[in-house]
């Protein structure tokens, strides 16, 4: 099943719901990071809440930044997720393995860590970027957002977030997001008929696992409550705006002494992209263009 984002209402509107399928780009995280099973797990939630997160914005260049830095040996992680469905991600120590948790699954929260902190950036494509802050709850990524969306955004939520990774890589991987809107949050007895429906799943990659598309997810949750889920089907990747010429223009802000001392102790430079692992190399005739427009531009 291709990788892609579905949207629904239910309750004459009053309810917002959003399902992503994330399986193969989290694998290509995984293959692009050398992740671990449990990095690997971390990466996928989080990847999958960010293109959640950035469904709900507006104009076609608005974009959601996910920052959780916790106290675990994972150290932390980051992912910027678009609303034109791109996403990319990576984590400090992509390499660190756990065992698993008392429930037999990865243990995600340990990795992280459940003291620390998730920083939620919104730029919406114009003035300044909207930024909170909130405390890790317990370090699994789902309950985590599910928090910051209670506090900073006062809507109420419910998110399921899934990323099953074997021997052979990722298998199952995405989310669900529901939501509550402003005209139907006063109805106490919707609010709890939905969080009870979706406490009662056992997760979305067993859903997933068991061939359910997000349209029957929905079904199974909001059949009964005037469902109406949207015909587009938007597509997702994984994808990272990185190139070479980037590369020159960072290296070119080191200035000219350094530069030099590159060219001279290493024969060129060697820099990898944080976001998606690709290494770029420039030569030292490279640098050394690069030095000669930096002599010029401080001539004029």
């Amino acid at each position: 099943m291709a990788d892609q984002l579905v949207r629904a209402t239910a309750a004459d509107g009053g309810i917002r719901a959003v399902g992503v399928i994330t399986t193969r780009l989290a694998e290509e995280a995984r293959q692009r990071h050398s992740l671990s099973y449990v990095a690997t797990a971390a990466l996928g939630r989080t990847m999958s809440a960010g293109l959640l997160l950035a469904s709900s914005m507006k104009r076609a260049e608005s974009r959601v930044n996910i920052r959780i830095r916790g106290n675990g040996p994972l150290g932390g992680l980051m992912v910027d997720a678009g609303l034109d469905g791109t996403v990319r991600g990576y984590v400090d120590n992509p390499s660190i393995e756990l065992p698993p948790n008392p429930k037999g699954k990865l243990d995600v929260g340990g990795a992280v860590g459940q003291q620390g902190y998730l920083y939620v950036v919104r730029d919406v494509g114009y003035g300044y970027p909207y930024s909170s802050t909130t405390e890790l709850v317990t370090g699994e990524i789902g309950e985590d957002i599910t928090n910051y969306l209670v506090q900073s955004e006062q809507t109420p939520s419910a998110l399921v977030l899934g990323v099953f990774v074997g021997a052979q890589g990722v298998t199952a991987s995405g989310g669900l997001l529901l939501q509550v809107m402003p005209k139907a949050a006063r109805d106490e007895a919707l609010v709890q008929t939905l969080e009870s429906r979706v406490a009662a799943l056992s997760g979305f990659t067993p859903l997933l696992q068991a061939g359910k598309t997000l349209p029957q997810m929905f079904e199974e949750l909001m059949g009964d409550m005037g469902l109406e889920v949207l015909p587009e089907r938007q597509l997702l990747q994984f994808h990272c705006g990185c190139s070479f010429d980037r590369v020159l223009g960072a290296l070119k802000l080191l200035g000219e002494d350094e530069l030099q001392d590159m060219i001279e102790k290493d024969d060129g430079a060697e820099a990898t992209c944080h976001f998606c692992g690709e290494v770029y190399q420039a030569n030292s005739s490279e640098l050394e263009q690069l030095i000669s427009e930096l002599q010029t531009e401080a001539s004029q």
